[in-house]
């Protein structure tokens, strides 16, 4: 599971995203999965480029990548896969050749379609340390706990605040309430059984921690504007 801002997606290999600074992210295994994840992650300062040369038109596209990478930007399997090569040959590269290759990568970045924003209300709330301690174990808590059934009071506990607090903290957050993510993770999880596995769709429904088959139905129509069956059809299409 993939966490950006106020974004839940899952993800599998060749998985390539940008992030702007001050964006809070993070990559979880399932607890069921047997084999850990790995990444290369690239870092860049602020000043990577002189301001002025940034400024230029020449480096136009580039600026405007990093201008919307505040809101996470998720780039299409077949992109990933055919700059995925670069992104090795970085560590065997001397500085000046290296800066020079992350440019032309983020120019192709820039120039593509391929392509699909993260947070599309944007995520500007800066998280200080204890926040970002708190939304971690929201995290961690909904992880082990997701199948049962999760009451605000449950929740607020684990981070020494009030219900009504909590509510508000998390919403300001997260730009979304704590049960539309909740709702949302659950779908996620949803949608891993069916891509994984040939459960039955009512099973899968009961097991991502639904109590009711309608309403999943209805979550699941909100989040991935369609239904579990036609869901699991398309997946089995790309692959065959």
């Amino acid at each position: 599971m993939r966490y950006v801002g106020n974004s839940i997606e899952n993800f599998s290999e060749d998985d390539l995203v940008l992030i702007g600074s001050n964006l809070p992210h993070c990559w979880i295994n399932s607890p069921d999965q047997k084999e850990a994840a790995s990444a290369i992650v690239i870092y860049f300062k602020e000043d990577f480029v002189d301001k002025a040369w940034m400024k230029s038109g020449e480096f136009g596209s580039i600026r405007n990548l990093l201008e919307l990478s505040n809101k996470g930007i998720k780039f299409d399997k077949a992109l990933a896969v055919e700059l995925k090569e670069k992104f090795f040959e970085l560590h065997r590269l001397p500085s000046l050749d290296k800066l020079i290759l992350i440019l032309k990568i983020l120019q192709e970045l820039a120039e593509t379609t391929k392509r699909h924003i993260l947070c599309e209300q944007g995520f500007l709330y800066e998280l200080n340390h204890t926040n970002n301690e708190r939304i971690n174990k929201v995290y961690k808590y909904i992880e082990t706990n997701y199948h049962k059934k999760i009451s605000l009071t449950d929740i607020s506990k684990q981070v020494n605040m009030s219900e009504e607090s909590f509510s508000r903290f998390f919403s300001k957050t997260m730009k979304k309430s704590f049960f539309e993510f909740l709702n949302e993770y659950k779908i996620n999880r949803a949608c891993k059984s069916l891509i994984e596995t040939d459960k039955q769709i009512s099973e899968i429904c009961y097991a991502s921690g639904f109590e009711s088959i309608p309403f999943f139905y209805r979550q699941f129509k909100k989040f991935k504007n369609c239904q579990p069956k036609g869901y699991r059809m398309n997946y089995q299409k790309i692959f065959d």
